[in-house]
């Protein structure tokens, strides 16, 4: 799909942010696991942390394409901050900005799009991963306030947002996925509590955490969306959230096979350059071969959410097929660098432990194949 000026001009301002201030520090990041707070509000000056925002509430109000196109650029040197902007533009911002009220807009939107503030989203719990439906956090109506208990994982941004949407069982008779409501959170209210930062394998500099929630007391005014929807809700927002995702992928898979592709023309055995040999050659197209695909499947998903079309088992597809093409490629980047490739001298290490976890979050590849497939049949 050929991208407008538009687009192609947000893009150059997220590569050149990218390659000016992420890209210096992204290897001591992932080595520390410190989060960016300095360059993640550099971002909010530039529009990108409201990118999903609506004009009238501070944002850029842009077309997904170029919320892809951004998060991509930034993927493709730190994953970390790919994860980040990703979370809180398409987890955070998104559901408020298509199911909130206008008191909610005008409170949570204009700081989150500033860079101000962070969002996120607070679904998965100990017994409730793939099993979304399977939420245990409660939420019991106390006049107009609501009062929430229980605990949740492997929540991006939670330590340095202000509020996350927080999804819980607010008809506990329903059952599996019904009666579930959401609800926006703030962060310093009372018996909310952020617990350790997770020490991961990869996105290391982005902020993973468990949150538990006892006896917090919501506003009846913060409940997001109708009582009970909680599930269709989050359903929306996941399928929203598979494009970010394959952003991200797709990021990781171009950063490391630019890396792969200029070392193959500068190291030399045997006489001449490694790009020269067939096996090389045969590597950097297979990488490239999958990077286009996966682009394309994206971009295809982009279009049809900007559309009002229905995507998303186009959106699944597009993350299936990202995240697969980012392990396959970062995997041969490092072979292709050999040792080089297993140490922290080259990106690629750190690329493959980031690209991991687009093959787990915002569906499992296994949850995604039953999604494309189930839709399949139904055609």
């Amino acid at each position: 799909m050929p991208l407008n000026e538009n687009q192609k001009m947000i893009r150059q301002m997220a590569r050149d942010f990218a390659t000016a201030k992420i890209a210096p520090i992204a290897a001591e990041i992932d080595r520390t696991g410190e989060f960016p707070e300095a360059t993640m509000k550099e971002m909010g000056s530039l529009g990108f942390l409201g990118l999903t925002v609506p004009e009238e509430f501070g944002g850029v109000g842009a077309d997904i394409t170029s919320y892809a196109l951004v998060v991509e650029e930034i993927s493709r040197v730190c994953g970390s901050h790919g994860l980040t902007v990703a979370a809180h533009n398409s987890l955070g911002c998104w559901p408020i900005a298509a199911l909130g009220t206008q008191a909610q807009k005008e409170k949570f939107l204009p700081t989150a799009a500033a860079g101000q503030s962070l969002l996120s989203f607070g679904l998965t719990e100990a017994g409730a991963g793939s099993d979304a439906g399977g939420t245990r956090t409660t939420a019991v109506r106390d006049g107009d306030h609501w009062v929430l208990n229980g605990s949740k994982m492997w929540i991006t941004n939670s330590h340095y947002a202000d509020a996350l949407i927080i999804t819980a069982k607010t008809d506990t008779e329903a059952k599996g996925s019904r009666g579930i409501t959401a609800f926006i959170v703030p962060t310093d209210t009372p018996g909310f509590t952020v617990e350790k930062k997770e020490d991961k394998l990869g996105m290391r500099a982005s902020d993973t955490a468990p949150l538990t929630l006892i006896d917090v007391r919501v506003p009846h005014e913060y409940m997001l969306g109708e009582e009970g929807e909680g599930f269709k809700y989050f359903m929306m927002t996941l399928e929203g959230g598979r494009i970010s995702i394959a952003a991200v992928a797709l990021g990781l898979a171009v950063g490391a096979y630019d890396t792969a592709r200029e070392y193959a023309k500068e190291r030399h055995q045997f006489g001449r350059p490694i790009a020269k040999f067939q096996a090389i050659e045969f590597m950097l197209a297979d990488m490239a071969t999958q990077i286009k695909a996966s682009r394309m499947l994206l971009y295809e998903a982009c279009r049809l959410k900007d559309s009002g079309e229905k995507y998303g088992h186009l959106s699944a597809m597009a993350k299936l097929h990202a995240s697969e093409t980012a392990m396959f490629v970062t995997d041969r980047a490092i072979q292709i660098l050999g040792g080089y490739g297993y140490t922290t001298e080259y990106p690629v290490e750190r690329m493959y432990r980031d690209a991991k976890l687009c093959t787990i979050g915002e569906g499992t590849s296994e949850i995604l194949r039953l999604v494309i497939g189930r839709h399949e049949l139904s055609e």
